[in-house]
C-alpha cells in the first residue's frame, strides 16, 4: 500500500473573495480525493489535507497558482492511512480564532526564526520561550524550559499573557504546531507595544523537519489534529491513542489505567463526565466498532469531546442569546445548525416545568428555542433559527442547491405536520384520551418507509453528506426510535435504521448533546458552543 501524503498549510492573505474561494476549492478536492480540513477567511486559509502524493500536491499547485498564494509554504509528513474521515472546507471569522478584533499578521508580525537558528535563540537565559499551544497538546511534548499556559481554547490566551505582568523590554520567542497561532500571538503582543518578539517559522513540525534529533531542544511528541495523534521527531506516527471523552492524548502506559476504556473515559477524565455520557461514549465505540467489522467508513470519530472536562466560559454581552432544553427535537436542530455556522450564542438552558420570566416576555408560546439577537429580534420557531444560522454561514453545504430548496423543505413539513402528529400520540399515549398508540405508530410508520425508499443508496437524504433536510428530520426519528427501540429495529428499514445510525454519530450532534446546568433569571448563562469544531 503507498502512502499518503499529509500537508499542512497556511497563510495570513487577505481574501475578500474567501466565500466564493470555498467552492472551487472543495471542487478541487473532490476530484482529487483530498480529505482533511480547510478553513477560509478574509485574513487567508489554514488547514491539513491527505490524500495521494500525486493528488496533494496537484491541489497545492493549483491554490500556488493564485498569486496570492504563490509562495504558500506547507509541511509533509507520511501516514500507513489516510488520517481524516472526510473532506472539510469551512468558512471562518478568523482562520485561527484569537478572539481579539484588529490583531492583522499581514499588517504587524513578530521576528521569524528559522529552525536552524531557533537553538541559539532559546538558549539565551534572557529569552522567555512561550508555548502557544493548549494544554492538551503540552502534555506530551514541548520545548525545554518553555512557559506553558495551560489553556484549553487559543481565545483564553490574551487573557493569560496578560496576567503576567511582563515587561514591553522582555525578549520574547513563542512557538506552536505549525506556525500560525504563534504568528497571531506575536501581532497581538506587537500591538500591545512588545518590540523583541520572536517566533519559530513553521512550527514545531518544521523544526522536527530541519533539525537534527541529536541536536534538538524538543522533548516528547508533538499532538497532531488527525488521525495519528501524535508524531515523533522523524514525523512518525507516535504510540498515543485519543481519549474521544476528553480529547486527550493517551499514552501506552494510560492504555493500561483501570479508569482507560477505548471511546469512553480515560483516568484525566473518569471523574468528569457523568454516567449518561459514558453510556453515549460507549455506545459511539460500539457503533464505529460495527462498522470496522463490515468494513464501512464511521464519521463518528470525533477529535474528543473537550468541552465536556472545560470549565464554562459565560458568553459575551453583544451575543444573541438562545433559550433551550437539551433533549427538545426543535432545540436540537436548532443547535446544530448554530454549531455549524460557527455561530456563537449565550445558551440558557430551559427547566420546562419552570420556565423563566424573561422567555415567557421575548416569546409568549413560551416553547423553545427561542433567538433573541442583540438588536432585541426575536426569533422563536427552530427552522427559521437554523435558516439564520446558516445565512450567516453554510460551511457543510447543508443548504445544498436552490433548485432544492422546495423540495427539501416540503419533507421537513411532512416530518413536522402528520409525522410529529402520530409521534407525540405513540410515545406519549397517557397524555391523550382514547389513544392507540399502535394505531398511531402505523400511521407515522408510513414516513419511515418513505425516508428508506427516498435513501436509496446514499448515505444521507441529498447525496453523500448530511443536508438541512437530514439535520432537521434526524431528532424526531432519534425520539420515535427511542420509544420502543427493539421494534425500530425489527423494521424493514435498514436503509434509515443505518442513516440513524450515521446521524448519532455525527460530531455535531455530540457537540450540541453536552449537558449544561439550567439557567437561572439573573445569571450570565454559558457560551455555546464551547469551543471551535
Amino acid at each position: 500500500m503507498q502512502p499518503h501524503l499529509v500537508a499542512s498549510l497556511y497563510k495570513f492573505v487577505s481574501l475578500p473573495d474567501y466565500e466564493e474561494l470555498r467552492g472551487k476549492l472543495r471542487s478541487m478536492c473532490e476530484s482529487s480525493g483530498i480529505r482533511g480540513t480547510l478553513l477560509l477567511a478574509e485574513e487567508g486559509i489554514n488547514g491539513t489535507v491527505a490524500g495521494s502524493e500525486e493528488a496533494v500536491r496537484e491541489v497545492l499547485s493549483w491554490l500556488r497558482a493564485d498569486p496570492r498564494f504563490a509562495d504558500l509554504e506547507h509541511k509533509e509528513s507520511w501516514s500507513e492511512v489516510v488520517p481524516f474521515q472526510r473532506l472539510k472546507v469551512r468558512l471562518k471569522r478568523e482562520i485561527v480564532t484569537l478572539g481579539v478584533d484588529g490583531v492583522d499578521p499581514t499588517r504587524t508580525v513578530g521576528t521569524y526564526v528559522d529552525p536552524k537558528d531557533w537553538n541559539l535563540l532559546v538558549e539565551d537565559p534572557e529569552v522567555l520561550v512561550i508555548d502557544t499551544r493548549n494544554t492538551y497538546e503540552t502534555d506530551i511534548g514541548q520545548f525545554r524550559d518553555s512557559r506553558v499556559p495551560h489553556t484549553d481554547d487559543f481565545r483564553q490566551f490574551p487573557s493569560w499573557f496578560a496576567e503576567q505582568g511582563l515587561p514591553k523590554d522582555q525578549t520574547i520567542a513563542m512557538y506552536c504546531t505549525g506556525g500560525i497561532r504563534c504568528e497571531k500571538a506575536t501581532s497581538f503582543l506587537k500591538d500591545k507595544g512588545f518590540e523583541q518578539v520572536y517566533h519559530l517559522k513553521g512550527g514545531i513540525l518544521r523544526y522536527m523537519e530541519t533539525v537534527a534529533p541529536e541536536d534538538s531542544l524538543w522533548g516528547g511528541e508533538c499532538f497532531v489534529f488527525d488521525e495519528r495523534v501524535s508524531v515523533d521527531h522523524q514525523l512518525q506516527p507516535g504510540p498515543y491513542v485519543l481519549c474521544h471523552a476528553c480529547g486527550r492524548a493517551v499514552g501506552p502506559a494510560g492504555t493500561q489505567s483501570v479508569h482507560y476504556r477505548a471511546g469512553v473515559s480515560c483516568a484525566r477524565c473518569v471523574e468528569e463526565t457523568t454516567e449518561a455520557q459514558k453510556t453515549r461514549f460507549a455506545e459511539r465505540a460500539r457503533q464505529v466498532e460495527l462498522a470496522q467489522s463490515r468494513g464501512e467508513r464511521h464519521l463518528g470519530v470525533p477529535q474528543g469531546d473537550r468541552s465536556s472536562s472545560k470549565k464554562r466560559s459565560p458568553p459575551a454581552p453583544d451575543l444573541p442569546i438562545l433559550y433551550s432544553f437539551r433533549r427538545c427535537p426543535y432545540a436540537m436542530r436548532a443547535r446544530m445548525a448554530i454549531c455549524v455556522s460557527g455561530q456563537r450564542v449565550g445558551l440558557r438552558e430551559v427547566v420546562l416545568r419552570d420556565k423563566p420570566p424573561s422567555l415567557l416576555t421575548y416569546s409568549p408560546k413560551a416553547t423553545v428555542p427561542v433567538l433573541v439577537l442583540p438588536d432585541g429580534t426575536v426569533i422563536d420557531e427552530s427552522l427559521d433559527i437554523m435558516r439564520w444560522a446558516l445565512a450567516q454561514a453554510d460551511p457543510e453545504d447543508w443548504l445544498r442547491d436552490p433548485e432544492l430548496h422546495g423540495e427539501m423543505a416540503q419533507w421537513v413539513a411532512d416530518n413536522d405536520g402528520g409525522f410529529k402528529f402520530h409521534l407525540d400520540r405513540y410515545k406519549y399515549a397517557t397524555r391523550y384520551d382514547g389513544v392507540d398508540a399502535a394505531e398511531h405508530r402505523k400511521e407515522a410508520e408510513a414516513f419511515l418507509a418513505r425516508l428508506d425508499e427516498k435513501l436509496g443508496d446514499q448515505e444521507w437524504f441529498y447525496g453523500g453528506t448530511p443536508s438541512y433536510t437530514d439535520i432537521a428530520i434526524g431528532p424526531f426519528i432519534r425520539q420515535f426510535a427511542n420509544t420502543n427501540r427493539s421494534w425500530f429495529e425489527g423494521t424493514p428499514y435498514v436503509r434509515l435504521q443505518a442513516w440513524l445510525t450515521r446521524f448519532l454519530a455525527l460530531p455535531v450532534f455530540a457537540d450540541v448533546m453536552v449537558k449544561y446546568p439550567p439557567w437561572c433569571e439573573g445569571e450570565p448563562g454559558v457560551c455555546f458552543p464551547s469551543s471551535d469544531r
